[in-house]
């Protein structure tokens, strides 16, 4: 029998991203080309892109006809989501990656992505909410939530392995977010300055790469915490496990937050979680039960939060415990992929059946 062929619209590089395609490959046996834009969208690059955008259209019609997709899929809804809608490819399924997608708020790009958001809404088979928090900005929007599907993708439970011997003598902090300046990685390097102060021993491992890093690498000299801070950049995923797996806690301080898969990860590894309180961390973490959530911009918060959580080993050894159970009740990736890949056979039926 002939595989399923989907066409993946987003970018591949992403963790994210590749967890959605390998369960759909894995689990769902289908055949996946992609397509992403190869334009940064900053700075000098931003002109370039918009050209790029302009040629999306004939691009992705001609990837689909090539390659013969059965199935469009696309991640965030105010950009490769409205792509895959513009198309009028059938049966598309869009991801909304943040609580809103709509960022920043104070942008003046804002009203026309909420125009283009509810376009791909209103052109989506089907609509994924990695989490209620984002489920609840559906509603909000008038979404048909009929074609909403509330589920993480979760993560591969077998490759974030459990850890629970650490050395509790030293904070080893581990970051793996993006080095762009949503995630302040500023506000948590002040941080940590401010644990040396009083002579908290600490090793802060800084994963990824983003327009932030050559700024970040000079504040942490300014700082003078350059000898306990290591910008590891960006690595392979298969090597992620192994640096969480070594860490007691893990730091993630953004401004907006959907559902992290960062956070699944960490917490199935046995990291003790530090995170920004939002709304889509509120879900996951119950204030100092199994994890703390520190009000976003606050850097003195942070280091006193990390200091109370240093001192109360007796707190996170159970935490992490919890937070293991937890990501393999609600957030296991075989589980769950597969009924996403049910899903996508499903839409693909419908729409053979109705042509």
């Amino acid at each position: 029998m002939t595989k399923k062929r989907i066409l993946f619209l987003g970018e591949t590089y992403r963790a994210d991203a590749v967890t959605w395609m390998n369960g759909l490959r894995d689990f769902g046996d289908f055949e996946i080309v992609t397509w992403e834009l190869q334009t940064k969208s900053y700075g000098i690059y931003r002109l370039i892109r918009i050209l790029e955008l302009t040629k999306a259209f004939f691009t992705i019609k001609s990837i689909v006809k090539k390659f013969n997709a059965d199935m469009v899929i696309a991640e965030r809804t105010t950009s490769y989501g409205y792509l895959a809608a513009l198309c009028g490819i059938k049966p598309i399924a869009i991801a909304q990656q943040g609580i809103t997608d709509l960022w920043p708020v104070n942008s003046l790009s804002y009203p026309f992505k909420k125009i283009i958001q509810k376009y791909a809404y209103n052109k989506a088979d089907l609509i994924h909410a990695w989490g209620t928090v984002m489920a609840n900005h559906m509603i909000e929007s008038g979404v048909d939530m009929s074609k909403v599907m509330i589920l993480p993708k979760g993560i591969n439970l077998n490759f974030f392995q459990f850890n629970e011997a650490h050395d509790n003598q030293k904070i080893n902090a581990i970051i793996t977010r993006s080095l762009n300046p949503e995630y302040q990685h500023d506000l948590i390097l002040k941080a940590f300055a401010l644990l040396k102060q009083k002579n908290i021993p600490f090793n802060l491992v800084i994963i990824g790469d983003g327009i932030e890093l050559k700024k970040l690498q000079s504040l942490a000299k300014e700082l003078n915490i350059e000898k306990e801070v290591d910008f590891m950049g960006r690595i392979d995923n298969n090597d992620i496990p192994t640096y969480l797996q070594k860490s007691n806690f893990y730091i993630s301080m953004p401004t907006t937050e959907g559902v992290s898969a960062s956070l699944f990860e960490a917490m199935a590894c046995g990291c003790f979680p530090i995170v920004s309180d939002l709304p889509g961390n509120r879900h996951w973490i119950e204030q100092k039960i199994n994890g703390i959530l520190v009000p976003s911009e606050n850097a003195v918060k942070l280091a006193e939060e990390l200091e109370w959580a240093f001192l109360h080993t007796d707190l996170t050894k159970l935490a992490i415990l919890a937070n293991r159970a937890f990501v393999e009740e609600n957030a296991n990736y075989e589980k769950n992929m597969k009924k996403i890949a049910l899903k996508y056979h499903d839409l693909i039926t419908t729409k053979s059946a109705t042509i």
